[in-house]
């Protein structure tokens, strides 16, 4: 049976390869030859091929694509065979008497590649099983029918320019939906449509690179490639799909700069400040971005004193501007180089330098109306002080630079000499003192002075003129302060009392040194040292001086060294008072306790007046209050009925005309006091 089985399924060889379906068989006890226990050994009950579809075949019929058979149909009719599963009984149909399976439809492998059913035969009368179920495979047997396609296309990429032949610029990838595993429906090999000579690919990875060297992205920035990727090995009669690769060549620095034009000439007015822009230069560059940055520097010395060159924000242009005050008097024209130099320089291209390039600047400088030039920037003058007005200061100067012998006037800004202290010769500039001068109050004068042309009021400069007042001697030194001290009874001979300062108002040097002469003879009760610092010291002498109730007061001598020396008398005021051991005053004359408490004699003065002034309003209150009660009693003398008199007496009403005597009330003068 099972030989028969296997002639059966070598007629259905073509459609397919072999496969099984097994089912229980009956057991034989024992071997050949062998006796013993019962062995089972299972027998398969049918067999067949697993079954292969050709995809998108289709024909007038269903078409047959295998056979099922069991070993246990014999033949009569009563087996009937069932087919259960995926597209059982729609795409796949079996004839129940013969288990021929059909399939009824096209069928397409990219959409369901292969289907899994499940055979059963049974009793046809009473559909009792007479096999156990079992799966089975259909395949779909894959035919070219897909062509390639590119899924991410398309593409675009980015590659240096001047890159080597071979450098890798990207990657595409085609997809074949046929099985790649059968035949070379899904075997691609890649190759150039359009591109040539510039670009390759390579067939098995279709890694796209550069075909020729030095490619230029100023000659051509962009390449449009087409590559085609091709099934069946790339043989004739595969199906093809293409997709295009935009090719962008970036930028490098591979081109220097380059001035159009070898001179550039520009103007300038000769008032123009430092910073003024005077012109533009750019040095051409085809590259981009920062490979086109450039950096301007002048190389000639007379060009770098008057003028700078900086480069624009966007790193293209050079801006050459005014450095320092043209003059066009002194020069009228400059001539230089200015040089341009890109920033960032690639190495690998440094055979394709220099990167630099030259070219000549001129500049003329144009005359312009100009106001006076003072012959110095500022002017410093001296005086002494105590002159009389009219004394000369000093002589200031300006000039017309575009017309020398224009006449020039001069004034003195009002606001800069308040006080009037000084004058001007309009015609020759010459300064004079309009009033006495006082160092002391007053050293330094600031004046700005006005310079006109009388051809042109409107060209005026002006000038800053400082007048410095030189110290004389005259003032004679004095005390710092007013001094007002006191000395122990008990102190001992030789004692400090107080150090004495002086002061001298005249400018600090020799003429300034203050010496300090006190009382001369054996009869002095103070010795005056001169410390010859601008202080002396009240020493008390070797006979102390005796107790007294008014102070002292000591006559002190200050003189300077001045030319003429200048001299002059002050006097310290000493009380003697009683002191306790540690030295504080324990009693003094009235006048030295004041003096002790720290009062001086104006303060003295100043607290006499007041009690003056007190005692004064008193007195006049007293008066106005006389004079007011005088003017009362006059009017009582005129009617006495307007009088009221008030008593503290308690009477007894009406009935009591004792109690009070009635003519003192219509005689109130003729009453008994």
């Amino acid at each position: 049976m099972w030989g028969l089985v296997r002639l059966l399924l070598a007629w259905l060889g073509g459609w397919g390869c072999m496969g099984r379906l097994a089912a229980p068989a009956r057991a034989w006890a024992g071997s050949r030859g062998h006796p013993g226990p019962a062995l089972l050994r299972t027998r398969r009950s049918w067999v067949w091929n697993q079954f292969f579809v050709i995809e998108e075949y289709a024909g007038p019929e269903p078409v047959l694509i295998g056979k099922l058979h069991s070993d246990v149909d014999r033949g009569e009719g009563r087996t009937k065979y069932l087919l259960t599963g995926e597209g059982a009984g729609t795409v796949f149909v079996i004839d129940e008497a013969t288990g021929n399976i059909h399939v009824t439809k096209s069928l397409d492998r990219e959409e369901k590649a292969q289907y899994v059913l499940l055979a059963q035969a049974v009793d046809r009368a009473s559909n009792r099983p007479l096999e156990p179920p079992s799966e089975f495979i259909i395949k779909v047997q894959d035919i070219n029918d897909n062509p390639p396609i590119f899924p991410l296309g398309p593409y675009h990429a980015t590659v240096p320019e001047m890159s080597n032949v071979g450098t890798s610029v990207i990657q595409v990838t085609a997809h074949d939906a046929d099985d790649p595993s059968y035949g070379n429906s899904a075997k691609l090999v890649y190759t150039v449509l359009d591109g040539l000579p510039f670009f390759s690919v390579d067939p098995q990875t279709g890694v796209v690179r550069t075909a020729i060297p030095n490619m230029d992205r100023e000659t051509q920035e962009e390449f449009l490639v087409v590559i085609q990727a091709k099934d069946m090995g790339g043989h004739m009669g595969g199906l093809s799909g293409s997709t295009t690769v935009t090719v962008t060549l970036s930028d490098v620095n591979d081109n220097p700069p380059k001035f159009p034009q070898s001179l550039y000439q520009f103007s300038v007015v000769e008032t123009a400040g430092p910073g003024t822009l005077v012109g533009r230069l750019r040095a051409q560059d085809p590259d981009l971005g920062d490979n086109a940055l450039m950096a301007y520097s002048i190389l000639d010395g007379e060009g770098s004193e008057a003028f700078s060159i900086s480069t624009d924000s966007q790193g293209r242009d050079g801006l050459l501007t005014v450095r320092k005050p043209l003059d066009f008097e002194s020069r009228r024209s400059y001539a230089f180089r200015v040089e341009a130099t890109n920033t960032l320089i690639d190495p690998a291209y440094l055979r394709r330098g220099p990167f630099k390039d030259v070219a000549s600047v001129r500049v003329v400088v144009q005359d312009a109306p100009e106001p006076p030039a003072f012959t110095q920037a500022a002017y410093h003058l001296t005086v002494p002080e105590n002159k009389a007005p009219g004394t000369l200061v000093g002589q200031i100067s300006a000039a017309d630079l575009d017309s020398p012998a224009s006449p020039i006037r001069y004034s003195i800004l009002p606001h800069s000499d308040p006080e009037r202290c000084f004058s001007i010769q309009p015609e020759e500039g010459t300064i004079h003192t309009a009033a006495p001068l006082d160092r002391e109050a007053r050293v330094w004068h600031n004046l700005t002075v006005l310079a006109t042309e009388l051809d042109s009021s409107a060209q005026a400069s002006r000038v800053q003129v400082t007048i410095q007042t030189l110290d004389e001697n005259d003032n004679a030194p004095q005390l710092a302060e007013p001094y007002d001290t006191f000395v122990c009874d008990s102190a001992a001979p030789g004692q400090l009392i107080q150090v004495i300062r002086a002061l001298d108002r005249d400018e600090v040097g020799n003429s300034s040194h203050v010496s300090f002469q006190g009382p001369l003879g054996p009869d002095a009760n103070f010795t005056v040292r001169d410390n010859r610092d601008g202080s002396a010291s009240l020493l008390l002498p070797s006979r102390p001086a005796p107790p007294r109730q008014a102070p002292y007061l000591v006559p002190i001598e200050l003189w300077d060294w001045g030319q003429p020396a200048l001299s002059s008398t002050a006097t310290v005021t000493v009380s003697v008072c009683r002191c306790q051991p540690d030295g504080s005053v324990a009693s003094c004359w009235p006048e030295a306790h004041l003096s002790a408490a720290g009062l001086s004699t104006g303060a003295l003065l100043a607290i006499i007046t007041c009690v003056g002034a007190l005692l004064a309003l008193v007195v006049l209150f007293v008066a106005l209050r006389r004079q007011k009660q005088e003017a009362l009693m006059v009017l009582e003398e005129e009617d006495v009925r307007e009088n009221i008199i008030t008593y503290d007496d308690e009477g007894g009403g009406e009935e009591d005309t004792e109690a009070f005597d009635i003519t003192a009330l219509q005689n109130p003068d003729g009453a008994a006091p």
